[in-house]
């Protein structure tokens, strides 16, 4: 099942993509549970059971993230996959690199929930801030039951579903400070979307991941080449912090970040990023200089 946040006729809504249909039919909710989007879906526990309304173009409405507005920071992974280890490490903004390029455990950050945006919309580059801005493709997690001290052998039964963020990256502001929560969390920074999908909709083992800017493929990867895998991710959080439902993972970016090249190809004013993932969808931004 494929679960969109939207807007339509000044209402906020949630309901079920028909991807090939290019429809959305809204879920029987109340207003203020709907604008939660995932999350009431989660809380209700039986979403097969709630109506749906009509179904209409999604031409007609606006997307909102799957995850409007996440009740706590976004944990995230960072240097996931070994070649993105590897370029990270070489960047000379990698604050870990001291432990070896490829990490012996999950290197655990994460993002304020204010990041959060919907495809579609613009993501601010403020010169005055940071000269350096740099995209992740990533899939995220979303946890669907709470859970303390999971095993990875019980890891799937927390997980309602997964969605696609770009974990934009301030890349001087991370090098600048020993933690990497300030190039993280600028406004704006973690794009998420188009919608989520419940866990039996992908085969995440083998779902292609890429990320194209201007339409030149950057990013070009598979989410089974993740070196901690969701379970172990799970787990590793889990050991001490209780997750909740509603909770976002991103599990790390693939090789071909822009820090990654020579000389690094940052974003500049005007760009599109687009991430794509086998199973879930595109989500798509456009990048343009804030006014002074």
């Amino acid at each position: 099942m494929k679960v969109a946040a939207f807007t339509i006729a000044g209402e906020r809504r949630v309901g079920i993509v028909d991807a090939s249909r290019n429809t959305i039919a809204a879920f029987d909710l109340p207003a203020e549970q709907a604008a939660s989007g995932v999350l009431a879906l989660i809380e209700h526990g039986e979403p097969e059971r709630i109506r749906t309304l009509e179904p209409v173009d999604l031409a007609r409405v606006t997307l909102e993230a799957p995850v409007p507005r996440p009740r706590r920071n976004i944990f995230c992974i960072g240097k996931n996959y070994h070649e993105h280890a590897h370029e990270f490490a070489k960047s000379g903004f990698d604050s870990s690199a001291a432990n070896g390029a490829v990490p012996g455990a999950p290197i655990v950050f994460s993002k304020v929930p204010e990041t959060v945006i919907a495809t579609g919309r613009v993501v601010g580059i403020d010169a005055r801030v940071s000269a350096a801005i740099d995209y992740e493709a990533e899939l995220a997690v979303i946890i669907g039951k709470a859970g303390r001290a999971i095993r990875p052998e019980d890891a799937f039964d927390h997980v309602w579903g997964y969605t696609i963020v770009n974990d934009v990256t301030a890349r001087d502001l991370q090098g600048r400070y020993s933690q990497w929560l300030i190039g993280k969390s600028q406004d704006g920074f973690c794009p998420m979307g188009p919608w989520a999908v419940t866990k039996d909709e992908v085969d995440i083992a083998s779902a292609g991941i890429r990320c194209f800017v201007n339409g030149d493929l950057r990013q070009n990867s598979n989410t089974g080449l993740l070196i901690f895998d969701i379970p172990t991710i799970i787990a590793t959080i889990s050991a001490g912090i209780t997750l909740q439902p509603g909770d976002v993972i991103a599990t790390g970016t693939p090789a071909g970040v822009g820090i990654g090249f020579s000389p690094p190809r940052y974003l500049k004013t005007g760009d599109v990023v687009r991430v794509e993932i086998d199973g879930i969808g595109a989500l798509e931004n456009r990048f343009e200089e804030i006014a002074a």
